[in-house]
């Protein structure tokens, strides 16, 4: 079953791939590597912000970080052409903004973990970081990189 087929599925329909918002380039390829600029909590209504701990709470972060998961996909779509073109999502890199006494980066975190094996499978599981950090870009509640592995191009 092709990916896109999956994400048929399960009823996912993928937002266009953002554009920077600064000075960088939302992916790089090199040696069969994706690597995926972050990618913030930008939802159909609108960026996601706020603080988990102070002003937002945990389900309000695992859901913006599902749409950071969302946002990463659509920039491997718009990178490789095909989705079937990812072998593996290798690693994930979350920033949570959070109050110093929050501890549930990791919960957060799975937001987007779990979107990574609901579309690929095993290829989906990955190695992972999540940290609390006091403040991110435009004021999102979240920010999600990766790395991927890719097959060539056919």
């Amino acid at each position: 079953m092709s990916i896109d087929a999956r994400l048929a599925e399960l009823g996912i329909t993928l937002p266009p791939a953002a554009a920077p918002v600064a000075a960088y380039v939302p992916t790089v390829e090199v040696n069969g590597l994706l690597h995926i600029s972050g990618q913030i909590a930008l939802a159909p209504d609108g960026l996601m912000t706020g603080r988990l701990g102070d002003d937002r709470d945990l389900d309000y972060g695992v859901a913006a970080a599902r749409v950071c998961g969302l946002n990463l996909i659509a920039q491997m779509k718009a990178a490789l052409g095909s989705l079937d073109r990812v072998e593996r999502i290798v690693k994930l890199g979350a920033f949570i903004a959070s109050t110093t006494d929050f501890t549930d980066q990791p919960k957060v975190a799975n937001g987007a973990s779990e979107l990574m094996v609901e579309v690929f499978g095993e290829a989906g599981k990955h190695a992972r970081s999540a940290v609390g950090v006091p403040v991110l870009p435009l004021g999102a509640v979240v920010e999600i990189d990766a790395i991927v592995l890719v097959r060539p191009a056919a």
